[in-house]
């Protein structure tokens, strides 16, 4: 009876290891030699670029042919159709499909590097310019680009020093204004001395000396250094141009006002405008600043002699 059992026993483990735990087995095994596959399969294709240097021909045709249909001309870097089909001419120098497929796609790849220009992309850009430069030296568009390029930097620095000149001038203003806020804060707070001083005695008020009268070397002397005094006269304002009302503000019945200064030369004409202060801020800056750099002035003089000279005003937008 107890080895019937026991046979029983042996018959039901064996078939659980067949039916139950072997199968589950082969699955997990599978799956992961799956997952094992892939990843190799992904490092190899993220290896094949840093690779392009052990390519031979062949290879980096292929890898060309697969970035030119991707649209990777000139991107990412040392994975791009360009960089590939120039390694080829380095093994190859007269390869005809390198030369060919360079050709063609130039004009796709420098809309390319124009696109990271004007993204102020402008390490990039560089970069991609030269690729272009490598793949034909003599093409005018590289220079066209590479001017493009020198004028967005030249622009991004200029409107850097503008925005730092800004700030700068509307912190001076902003000192100025507390700095008049603080003196006549303690010019009201200082007692004043007429009122709260008693008032001498008529008998002992010391009475007042007079000086001798200056001799008339003296006076005619004192008469020439008066009309050899310097003369100075400030700009006057000869035309007057209204800014106009920003569309959005007319719409939304919005009033407001800007503090505008002002650089005039010696022929009258406003070279330079800042915005210091606005009401509502931003909203009217641009049409106030347009509308004084169109103002003319008489300049202002020193001896008699036109100079350079500064202006402020306040500009107010009201609806009427």
């Amino acid at each position: 009876m107890t080895l019937a059992v026991l046979g029983v026993l042996v018959v039901l483990a064996l078939a659980a290891w067949l039916l139950i735990i072997r199968p589950h087995q082969d699955l997990l095994g599978s799956d992961e030699g799956g997952r094992g596959t892939s990843v190799l399969a992904g490092k190899a294709k993220a290896g094949q670029a840093d690779n392009a240097g052990a390519m031979d021909l062949d290879q980096l045709l292929s890898e060309a042919r697969r970035a030119m249909n991707e649209q990777r001309y000139l991107a990412p870097a040392g994975n791009n159709a360009f960089e590939f089909y120039l390694k080829a001419l380095e093994q190859q120098p007269n390869n005809a499909v390198a030369l060919d497929a360079l050709r063609e796609t130039f004009p796709f790849a420098a809309g390319m590097a124009e696109q990271a220009i004007n993204a102020r992309d402008f390490n990039e850009a560089q970069r991609e310019i030269d690729l272009l430069a490598k793949a034909d030296p003599t093409n005018y568009t590289v220079t066209i680009l590479r001017s493009k390029l020198d004028a967005q930097r030249r622009l991004q620095d200029k409107e850097q020093q503008d925005a730092q000149e800004r700030q700068r001038q509307q912190q001076l203003a902003a000192q100025k204004a507390a700095e008049e806020r603080a003196a006549a804060e303690q010019q009201a707070q200082q007692p004043k001395t007429a009122q709260e001083t008693p008032r001498a005695p008529e008998a002992s008020r010391p009475q007042p000396t007079r000086a001798p009268a200056p001799a008339p070397a003296e006076v005619a002397q004192t008469g020439t250094a008066a009309a050899s005094a310097p003369s100075a006269t400030e700009a006057v304002l000869e035309r007057y141009v209204p800014p106009r009302y920003p569309t959005q503000a007319r719409r939304a019945n919005q009033e407001g006002w800007v503090d505008v200064e002002y650089d005039i030369d010696a022929e009258g004409n406003v070279t330079d405008t800042r915005v210091l202060a606005s009401q509502p801020r931003h909203m009217f800056d641009r049409e106030a600043t347009e509308a004084v750099r169109r103002w003319k002035f008489k300049p202002a003089t020193r001896d008699g002699t036109p100079v350079a000279s500064q202006g402020r005003r306040r500009i107010e937008f009201k609806l009427q």
